[in-house]
């Protein structure tokens, strides 16, 4: 018995539980409940998939007739029927100069999604192929104190994908700067709280687009004798003043609210200031303070769209925009792919803070 309950648990920390089950499932030994589980984790997160796709296909078809119609019916009103017969001819052809632009079905998002990975492939091979040709120019250009020639050419999808990460990381890490050591002060003193509340409760509320024009009023101004690119320092500041705000009150409440015994036990140890925040108070503030995390880094993924389009940043936010700008047959599907990075990214990150949440705090907390 005790053999067969230590090998359960060796195949469920290499990654074989989901295995093992399907073994049971057609076996015939899966048990009612281990059954009923594996109905609710694994076959109805299927369907509800397939639903989705399914309602998402007949909707696009839907959607992609209607606008048919339009098209002959205005055809027909404007320039006769031989004008309507050429209209329906041409839509039923394929060809891409009178499809209806509308929402994208499935296999067309996939279809651009395959896409975007081709040109990211012809990019880093043109990048490459760049780098090498002018690889002893540099060297010789550095030598003489001049700066390197850069590639300039645009980047492609995946390029942008790292740079929104770049941009909402280092967004974050400002915002984890200024969050949490304020919202320990503000948190230990009532005085500070009676102080900042008024700010707090005014700023908290502020659209990211006016976050987003005040931080360039002033970058513009410190960095105008610069040569560097200021459309990252704008970006990730604006993030970070955007999204520190759950930080911030999470961690104020989280340093307030810590057992009174806690404390009258440092008291007694006699610990030193420093000591009794990083061994007592942070300890006990950990699971507010990461909850605030979490929705920082949300809300911080949220706002970067936004903030990206404004300050012409080359991430994903640019990339939407320009596609939305574009206007080509396949813009709609690249715009979707888009969404469906921007989300799973956006789950990506959650799942992530979660983790370290639980690598550190006493308190687990279960994924929502």
């Amino acid at each position: 018995m005790k053999q067969s309950i230590t090998l359960g648990k060796v195949t469920k920390f290499m990654g074989l539980g989901f295995l093992t089950t399907l073994k049971d499932l057609f076996t015939g030994k899966l048990d009612k409940e281990d059954f009923k589980s594996f109905l609710r984790k694994v076959v109805v997160p299927i369907v509800s998939i397939l639903l989705f796709v399914g309602l998402w296909h007949m909707g696009a078809k839907t959607l992609y007739n209607i606008e048919a119609d339009f098209k002959i019916n205005k055809a027909l009103e404007e320039r006769g029927q031989a004008a309507a017969d050429a209209e329906a001819a041409c839509i039923a052809s394929g060809n891409v100069t009178c499809q209806p632009n509308s929402l994208p079905s499935p296999a067309q998002v996939w279809d651009s999604y395959k896409s975007l990975l081709r040109d990211h492939s012809t990019i880093s091979a043109d990048k490459a192929a760049f780098k090498e040709k002018t690889a002893a120019l540099n060297e010789k250009r550095i030598a003489e104190g001049k700066n390197p020639i850069v590639y300039t050419g645009r980047p492609s999808f995946v390029d942008q994908i790292f740079r929104s990460l770049k941009t909402v990381f280092a967004g974050f890490l400002l915002a984890l700067v200024i969050a949490v050591p304020l919202g320990i002060f503000i948190g230990l003193s009532p005085t500070l709280k009676s102080a900042f509340n008024w700010f707090i409760q005014i700023f908290k509320p502020v659209s990211p687009v006016v976050w987003y024009l005040l931080v360039f009023m002033i970058v513009k101004t410190l960095l105008i004798d610069s040569s560097e690119d200021s459309s990252f320092t704008i970006s990730f500041i604006s993030v970070g003043l955007c999204s520190m705000w759950a930080t911030l009150v999470n961690t104020a409440m989280g340093v307030s609210s810590v057992d009174k015994d806690y404390i009258n036990v440092a008291k007694v140890l006699k610990l030193g200031t420093f000591q009794k925040i990083f061994k007592v108070i942070l300890p006990s503030s950990l699971p507010l303070i990461f909850t605030g995390l979490k929705i920082t880094i949300s809300v911080g993924w949220m706002v970067l769209i936004a903030i990206e389009l404004l300050a012409q940043s080359p991430g994903l936010g640019t990339f939407v925009w320009e596609e939305f700008q574009n206007g080509a047959n396949d813009s709609n599907a690249k715009i979707i792919v888009a969404m469906f990075v921007i989300g799973i990214i956006g789950f990506l990150l959650d799942r992530l803070m979660l983790t370290i949440q639980n690598s550190v705090s006493f308190v687990k907390t279960d994924a929502i």
